[in-house]
């Protein structure tokens, strides 16, 4: 196999977030990706694996950041790429598929109907779905975050990452139980519209989300993967929801802090740490995941979010 379609990404000390928690606060900063995100982990190995299995064309249907990462990963093996988008899904990340090379389909209101059509193109033209986040190797993949945190000689007592349809968290808690960190906290973020994971989690059982109602599109899978669900109740993982409002404020200060602009689903996570919302306070050295970027433009909704938080 040939060589990974990722980069090893920095592992940042956060000085701005680290006075505000009054702790150390690193960022793997997984926004600088090839792709914008870290879905090129997992979505670069199920690719690679399926090359060499005898692929011959990928299809695959995306919120935005697996779709690039397809597309990016189509390009880089030489392999055809189609991926079925939804209604919402941000204009850069479309355009980026299709920079990648991929086509890039429209497909309905929703990520469920991009996934059903896409799984029955793959099906009809015998082509390799690329699921976006349930699939043993996606989560391989994205577990080797946790490897390049463990070999820089970090070790946090408490993780925050946030979750779609929950193939980074599959992964996170895959990656800590390798390097026997079972007892590290994990804090699993979403925003109020894609909380599925969090209602799944309170009502003891998976639910589905009627509709997603939020502006982090990237989140919004309306059912979480059953690896995830049960790896979170077996981790016994902290499951926070905050505003839209608290993650675009988040990616503003961001922005401001570290000269770096991330999507909504990145801003989810990054405000738990800036407010020291859940476990944080309790926490002494704590990872946020900072996921990505695709689905991001200077615009005003994102910058218009005042004042900065106090120093």
């Amino acid at each position: 196999m040939s060589a990974e379609l990722h980069v090893n990404t920095p592992l940042w000390h956060s000085l701005p977030i680290s006075r505000l928690a009054g702790k150390p606060v690193y960022l793997k900063m997984e926004a600088l990706q090839p792709v914008g995100s870290f879905k090129i982990r997992g979505i670069g190995l199920l690719c690679q694996k399926a090359l060499a299995a005898g692929a011959k064309q990928f299809v695959s249907s995306s919120g935005g950041n697996a779709g690039v990462a397809a597309a990016y990963a189509g390009r880089e093996l030489g392999i055809k790429t189609t991926v079925y988008v939804f209604a919402g899904v941000p204009e850069t990340a479309k355009l980026r598929m299709q920079e990648f090379g991929a086509e890039v389909v429209m497909a309905g209101p929703s990520w469920a109907e991009a996934h059903a059509m896409a799984s029955e193109l793959a099906e009809k033209q015998g082509a390799f779905y690329v699921h976006p986040f349930d699939h043993p190797d996606l989560w391989a993949g994205h577990s080797t975050l946790v490897d390049e945190v463990v070999a820089s000689g970090y070790r946090p007592n408490l993780v925050i990452a946030s979750v779609g349809g929950g193939g980074l968290l599959t992964g996170i808690l895959d990656g800590l139980d390798r390097h026997s960190l079972r007892t590290t906290k994990v804090i699993a973020v979403e925003t109020y519209g894609t909380d599925s994971l969090h209602q799944s989690l309170q009502a003891g059982q998976q639910i589905t989300l009627p509709r997603i109602n939020s502006v982090a599109k990237t989140l919004g899978a309306a059912r979480v993967c059953d690896a995830v669900f049960e790896r979170a109740v077996r981790h016994k993982v902290e499951s926070l929801v905050v505003t839209d409002e608290q993650a675009l404020k988040a990616c503003r200060q961001f922005a401001l802090d570290h000269r770096v602009l991330v999507e909504p689903a990145a801003g989810a996570a990054l405000s738990v740490a800036y407010e020291q919302l859940g476990s944080v306070p309790q926490a002494s050295d704590v990872l946020v995941v900072v996921c990505g970027g695709v689905g991001i433009a200077l615009r005003d909704d994102i910058f218009a979010y005042a004042p900065r938080l106090p120093d």
